[in-house]
């Protein structure tokens, strides 16, 4: 048992250094090792097995949506990233480029793609030629590249994993109406799948998407205070089917510009299911994107009959959950405090005296209560206790918001509040981009997150410089 409490003391406490603690339990789980290539990540089966739970729950989602799944070019020339000149002016600094190729100098170079919407365009412009070709709804799932200065796992890597939805249809009506339901299938995914609730609502002017007219976002509060921009959606109008020259002849034989939208997740949602749901020990996973929903560790294994059983189990309970048998020779503490750390929902136990009793031991991995259960309906009894899981943690986590969620009624209050609550500050704005850089410098970092859409009217004056309010803001420091 003494190596078993080592093993876990190796992960700093979160509240004594959170981001110390983040990179531990990333590595001892696990999830990711560091690459030759600063700034990029190589993530383990482990990691990788989230991240494949998570693109089946999303792209089913899309799919009952309407939406075909597409690949683009990882490579963009440049010209026709210059096509949209906001677009290109907001990746500019973040751009990889290629120069050579082979042995040759290119004649034009090439943009690692950073995010898809030219090359989308470059393809609508040759397949929409009628409104009879819309709506054109596509997703890809791919990697983007992004020279980040500042890495950490998950949260900001110079390349990641992640999907793309770009979507041309008719009119303005159905585009907004589009960009609207895809941060509806987010929030519905960050809260029945990964047990998360979030802030939603519209980043201001400044906060948008480069080439964007409308960029809506989804804003969970992490463990610390520290907001996570969880994914977002976007209107782009028809800019860049002006950019692109990309027109339809509509239902009176008029030529019109199609209307566009965009909208992401990527594998930062491992980042806030870390953040939002682990602890001391390590990992807790919600149980619909665990890789094993289920570890079962029989007690006293090398006794008559107890592999058998568990063996017997594992056949059983595999044909609807995610389970791991560990007949390993390790100790079984070993094997508690293993799983325990690995964020596995439940863990079964089962030994001769259950064997016995014709039951077993369930421990959730987020109250740590045992239940002893008989076999006869485990089935049955596994899914309420995975159901449990999941439920508590978005208990907790829509508690934790809850905590984090100030208000500021003059500057002075919010300037207490940024230095002294973390979390989330609710306050009145005037619409004008030099209060968010103010109070941004003041802060040291806390920015607009959005504008929620039901919006309270906690007073009539600006938050920065005391002038008519025209929206309340929620504000707060982000990863």
């Amino acid at each position: 048992m003494a190596n078993d409490k080592k093993m876990v003391e190796q992960i700093t406490s979160m509240d004594v250094d959170f981001a110390q603690w983040y990179t531990d339990v990333v590595k001892k789980a696990e999830l990711v090792d560091y690459s030759g290539v600063k700034g990029c990540m190589i993530i383990r089966p482990y990691g990788y097995a989230i991240w494949e739970n998570i693109q089946h729950d999303l792209d089913a989602r899309f799919k009952k949506l309407g939406h075909e799944n597409v690949y683009m070019p990882m490579f963009i020339p440049e010209s026709l990233l210059q096509k949209e000149k906001d677009h290109v002016e907001g990746f500019a600094p973040e751009c990889a480029i290629v120069t050579i190729g082979g042995q040759n100098r290119l004649a034009e170079r090439l943009v690692v793609r950073p995010t898809s919407e030219t090359l989308f365009c470059d393809h609508y412009k040759n397949i929409i030629h009628s409104y009879r070709d819309l709506p054109k709804l596509y997703n890809q799932w791919c990697n983007v590249v992004r020279w980040e200065k500042t890495t950490r796992p998950f949260l900001r890597t110079s390349e990641f994993l992640w999907q793309e939805g770009h979507t041309m249809h008719e009119n303005e009506e159905q585009a907004r109406e589009e960009t609207l339901k895809m941060l509806k299938c987010y929030e519905d995914f960050y809260r029945e799948t990964l047990a998360i609730p979030a802030v939603t609502g519209r980043k201001t002017e400044k906060e948008k998407f480069a080439g964007a007219k409308e960029t809506y976002t989804i804003e969970p509060m992490m463990h610390n205070g520290v907001a996570l921009q969880g994914g977002t959606s976007h209107y782009f109008g028809d800019g860049f089917a002006k950019a692109f020259d990309i027109t339809y002849t509509d239902r009176e034989n008029k030529v019109q510009y199609p209307h566009q939208t965009s909208w992401g997740v990527s594998t930062r949602m491992i980042g806030a299911i870390i953040m939002t749901h682990g602890d001391d020990n390590g990992l807790i996973l919600p149980p619909k994107v665990a890789p094993i929903q289920v570890a079962i560790i029989p007690v006293a294994q090398h006794k008559e009959g107890v592999l058998e059983k568990a063996n017997a189990l594992k056949e059983q309970l595999s044909e609807k959950f995610r389970v791991k048998l560990d007949d390993s020779d390790n100790s079984t503490g070993w094997k508690f405090s293993q799983y325990e750390m690995k964020g596995v929902p439940l863990r079964l136990e089962i030994g001769p005296r259950d064997i016995e009793n014709n039951s077993c031991v369930l421990v959730s991995r987020v109250s740590r209560e045992k239940t002893f259960v008989s076999l006869d309906n485990i089935v049955e009894e596994v899914e309420k206790a995975l159901k449990a899981v999941h439920d508590e943690l978005y208990a907790r986590a829509e508690k934790n918001l809850a905590e984090k969620m100030n208000i500021a009624r003059n500057h002075d209050e919010f300037l207490d509040i940024a230095q002294n609550n973390p979390g989330f500050i609710k306050a009145m704005w005037c619409g004008d981009a030099e209060c968010e850089d103010k109070l941004k410098d003041e802060t040291g970092g806390v920015k607009s997150r959005c504008i929620p859409f039901v919006e309270e009217n906690i007073s009539d004056k600006c938050v920065c410089c005391g002038k008519p309010a025209k929206h309340m803001v929620v504000f707060g420091r982000q990863y």
